[in-house]
């Protein structure tokens, strides 16, 4: 994957933007409309009208890094259009980008036992 490593926090805007927007024009959408920090390191997602592109933001510590995306066939598994951001589990973050149906994966917790036995 193009993407730095260690993101361990991923958000999905759920509505579409314009996809003409730059990193700046991102970083606000984050900053304005997400209420979040787009310089803490997380991965903040976008997706365009049609659904088929998709794009990146996250500060790698030296500067913002932008990926592009976009689906030769089909389009991307997002959620409902409506207004907010969604966290993604790192999983999810990594089925969405790679095009997959990432909305039914769920992490499940494993409690270790109280003794080795």
């Amino acid at each position: 994957m193009i993407l730095p490593r260690g993101i361990s926090r991923a958000y999905l805007a759920t509505r579409p933007v314009d996809f003409r927007k730059g990193h700046a024009g991102l970083a606000l959408i984050v900053q304005s409309v997400l209420d979040q920090n787009p310089y803490n390191g997380a991965i903040y997602l976008f997706r365009s009208k049609r659904g088929d592109q998709l794009k990146c933001l996250v500060w790698d510590q030296t500067g913002l890094v932008l990926v592009y995306k976009r689906l030769e066939q089909g389009n991307f598994a997002w959620p409902k259009v409506q207004d907010g951001v969604m966290r993604l589990s790192r999983a999810q973050y990594e089925a969405l980008f790679e095009g997959l149906e990432w909305r039914r994966m769920v992490a499940q917790r494993v409690v270790p036992p109280a003794a080795a036995g």
